[in-house]
């Protein structure tokens, strides 16, 4: 029975993918291991490749960028390149990814969905780990492809003698992969300049998971993620934007990897790592205590989502719906459902 004021989701017939495409027995016994034992192993490799395609996409971008501007090669990139690339990098993390871990692909994310008791501290960890390790992987990636052309703008800048001022700023070989300050701009307009954009960010992807937004079906929250991201690429990173503590930490321990503790950032790398986490979490608050509203109708769209990931942890778990052992099984699966997604 379900409390006054509260229904259920509504009920529906699902086909799954095993209903109509079998599996040989050997996918079967790992899906059935995976379900049951390793579900936390590819939720974290699922955060580590989410993370990956950011990056990979954003970072090889700026390589393009950067690089071609300090050899004094034309064509090869712009500021709206890197905030596309970073947006579609945003994109297919989502699409990829996002169905298999509940696609968070940010620390500042994850830490909000623990205080919030939808994600458990030890999950929250783990997922950290694999988010930073994530960007880790995909800067040393980009350093092989782009070694060349790294070490020819590295070349010219020692023969202009700028190599000692340069390499460790923006506009440095070093500066494709960790953040470096903006010469001229202080620590606190770059403070104010990564709060703000954070705090935007949160806003957009706390709406965007809000089941009552109309205006952000399932279908269409990754593009208006996405958007979101190169928005502020756009308008905001000539003043010096991480937007997210996995890609900054994960980035910065890549640089300190290939050219040691030069690499390090100095007090702006405390700012570029921590600031996104407090803005975002406030960004939550704030969508919470003043833009929510539980008294709002959920979407269809968000209903069938919602119905839609019940009825895979069903499945996933040998559950047969109306046989369940307990009667009360269906609402708690319903209300522990709704609050992984």
């Amino acid at each position: 029975m379900t409390a006054a004021g509260t229904h259920q989701l509504r009920q529906r017939e699902f086909v799954h993918l095993a209903d109509i495409k079998p599996r040989s027995n050997t996918f079967i016994a790992w899906e059935r291991r995976r379900h049951r034992q390793a579900h936390w192993l590819v939720e974290c490799i699922a955060e580590f490749m989410g993370v990956f395609f950011y990056v990979y996409a954003g970072v090889g971008s700026t390589a393009s960028y950067l690089l071609s501007n300090v050899a004094q090669l034309t064509g090869l990139g712009s500021l709206f390149q890197i905030g596309v690339a970073y947006a579609f990098g945003i994109l297919f993390a989502l699409v990829v990814c996002a169905p298999t871990s509940g696609g968070h692909f940010n620390p500042a994310i994850t830490i909000a969905f623990t205080l919030l008791k939808r994600c458990t501290p030890k999950k929250a960890v783990r997922y950290i780990i694999a988010q930073i390790l994530g960007a880790y992987v995909a800067c040393l990636l980009i350093y092989v492809q782009w070694k060349d052309l790294i070490d020819e703008a590295t070349a010219v800048l020692a023969s202009e003698g700028k190599l000692d001022a340069v390499m460790f700023t923006s506009n440095g070989p070093a500066g494709v992969f960790a953040l470096y300050l903006t010469p001229g701009v202080s620590h606190g307009r770059v403070f104010l300049n990564e709060f703000v954009c954070d705090f935007v960010i949160g806003l957009v992807i706390w709406s965007c998971l809000d089941p009552t937004n109309f205006s952000a079906p399932p279908v269409a929250a990754p593009w208006i993620v996405a958007f979101v991201y190169a928005v502020v690429v756009w308008g905001y990173s000539p003043v010096g934007v991480a937007t997210n503590a996995a890609r900054d930490v994960g980035s910065r321990l890549m640089a300190l990897t290939i050219w040691g503790m030069d690499a390090g950032g100095g007090s702006y790398a405390a700012i570029t790592a921590l600031t996104n986490i407090p803005a975002t979490l406030l960004a939550v608050a704030f969508y919470e205590f003043i833009l929510a509203d539980s008294s709002r109708v959920v979407t269809p769209a968000h209903a069938d989502f919602l119905a839609g990931h019940l009825a895979h942890e069903e499945h996933s778990q040998g559950v047969i719906r109306g046989h369940s052992t307990s009667p009360s099984f269906d609402e708690k699966a319903q209300e522990q459902t709704i609050e992984r997604v």
